[in-house]
């Protein structure tokens, strides 16, 4: 759990709201993430329909700089009035990553 709040922390420039071994929390806007340290219930982990957390910054400037210290999935692309990348997490999750294209 401490390696992912790590790679969230630095991603996301806040700290933990609560940290604990086995799910913790960051609270973004208003709506708390949560991260869950399956293996430490003996959770089956299913991969299937899951969706793919996206987070927007303001800029291209503040992605690209997002970016430079990430494993890249989705390499950066424009589509439609977005910039948008996926990123693979500590723990091997994808995340999109978004910036609005500003004339």
């Amino acid at each position: 759990m401490e390696r992912a709040v790590n790679f969230y922390e630095k991603l996301l420039e806040m700290k933990v709201y609560k940290f604990d071994t086995i799910y913790s929390i960051f609270v973004i806007d208003n709506f708390r993430m949560g991260l869950f340290a399956f293996e430490k219930v003996n959770e089956t982990h299913i991969l299937g329909t899951n969706c793919v957390p996206s987070l927007s910054v303001p800029d291209l400037k503040s992605l690209k700089n997002k970016l430079s210290y990430q494993k890249i999935c989705f390499p950066l692309k424009q589509i439609n009035k977005n910039w948008v990348a996926e990123i693979e997490d500590s723990e091997g999750n994808r995340i999109e990553l978004t910036a609005p294209v500003k004339n």
